[in-house]
């Protein structure tokens, strides 16, 4: 005889009940109705599983998630894993054995994102998501970026799964890291380093991508959207190569377009110094006579002050020049010329002219960045440096 638990049998009964008001279940058919043993265990198995997922609570993690993030120019990296503590255990050579693999965190895989293609210690690694281990010795260890992604910990890890591995030297801490943690330090605009903390050690890799070429995709993807119907995107896309004096050409077809879109003093000053770029000096003439005829006496200082920016302070003194020619009595013109003669050491003149774009400023903001520029001057400090 099938035993049947309490409350199971009640789960049976409606079953049965079902099966007759379907009309299969009449004294004609009642053979129909008879669950054989097997059923009737798979009925009640499944019955109970369910009630197993029901009462299954969601309890906190003895070993907390977390996760971070950081991004280097355009590309993303995430870093998901979870923090077990110290609690007083010996950690490297104890908890974490040497020389075996580990799975650098607590719990599921902890795993790395690239958006974009990167190097690590100098070595190509595909964009993708990568489970992250690691083997510790006493004096380096290895990290290992495994194309498998989703197991639990280190139990299924195999070593043909590997997308890459790169030995690092680890450090000591300046202080007791109690939960494990991932930090991004060194911050530069290609590369950081990603550095395990735990206990007393640190284990660092340095990640670095391609600035230039990974923006230039990235340029290319946007300006094939609505951006190319923008005289911004276009201009800005240009003035990235010129910057970085890579694909001139390109950034001149962009600085076209740009203009076709709308004529601008920015898209016609940058195109004007593609083409210098490209040694093509009587059409960057050309186009920089085209860009002074619109040019306000805010554009042009402002670009004055960016070729400062760009340690061409001939050029930008030249500019400087002819903004106190075509603007004599405004803001800028006044400060242009404050430049000028701060840079030929007339102190006292620049001074003046500084007071008087003080005066003429329309708003508080503009007014205290002048300021500095007075106190500048009154202690005869060039303002050009």
């Amino acid at each position: 005889m099938l035993y049947i638990p309490p409350g199971d049998a009640e789960n049976v009964n409606y079953l049965v009940a079902e099966y007759r008001k379907s009309g299969k279940g009449n004294r004609h058919n009642m053979k129909t109705i008879t669950l054989k043993p097997f059923a009737l265990c798979f009925a009640i198995f499944g019955l109970g599983q369910i009630a197993f997922a029901q009462s299954d609570l969601k309890l906190p993690d003895v070993s907390q998630a977390a996760d971070v993030k950081q991004r280097i120019a355009l590309t993303d990296i995430a870093i998901n894993y979870h923090r077990p503590l110290v609690n007083g255990r010996k950690i490297w050579g104890g908890l974490v054995p040497y020389g075996k693999v580990w799975r650098a965190g607590a719990n599921e895989n902890t795993t790395i994102e690239f958006s974009d293609p990167v190097s690590v210690e100098g070595k190509p690694l595909a964009k993708g998501v990568y489970g992250l281990h690691m083997i510790p010795n006493p004096d380096s260890c290895t990290v290992i970026f495994s194309k498998t992604n989703t197991g639990w910990g280190s139990y299924s890890y195999d070593q043909k799964d590997d997308a890459l591995r790169v030995d690092v030297k680890p450090r000591p801490l300046a202080e007791t890291k109690e939960a494990l943690e991932f930090d991004f330090e060194d911050l530069k605009p290609t590369s950081t380093a990603v550095t395990l903390k735990w206990e007393k050690l640190g284990v660092p890799f340095t990640v670095s991508i391609n600035d230039a070429d990974q923006t230039l995709q990235n340029i290319r993807a946007q300006l094939k959207g609505v951006g190319q119907f923008a005289w911004q995107a276009l201009d800005q896309g240009a003035q990235f190569c010129l910057t970085r004096k890579i694909n001139l050409d390109e950034a001149l077809r962009w600085a076209d377009a740009s203009i076709q879109n709308e004529e601008r003093f920015d898209n016609l000053s940058t195109k004007a110094d593609i083409l210098k770029a490209l040694n093509r000096p009587d059409d960057a003439k050309t186009t920089w006579n085209q860009a002074l005829k619109i040019a306000t006496a805010q554009q042009l200082y402002s670009y004055g002050r960016q070729l400062q920016s760009q340690k061409q302070g001939a050029e930008a003194m030249e500019i400087f020049k002819q903004v106190a020619k075509r603007f004599p009595n405004g803001v800028y013109g006044s400060l242009a010329q404050a430049r000028i003669k701060s840079a030929a050491g007339d102190f006292a003149g620049a001074l003046n002219d500084a007071k008087q774009a003080q005066a003429a400023a329309p708003t508080d903001a503009q007014k205290q960045s002048i300021q500095a520029l007075i106190t500048r001057l009154e202690a005869k400090q060039d303002i050009n440096k």
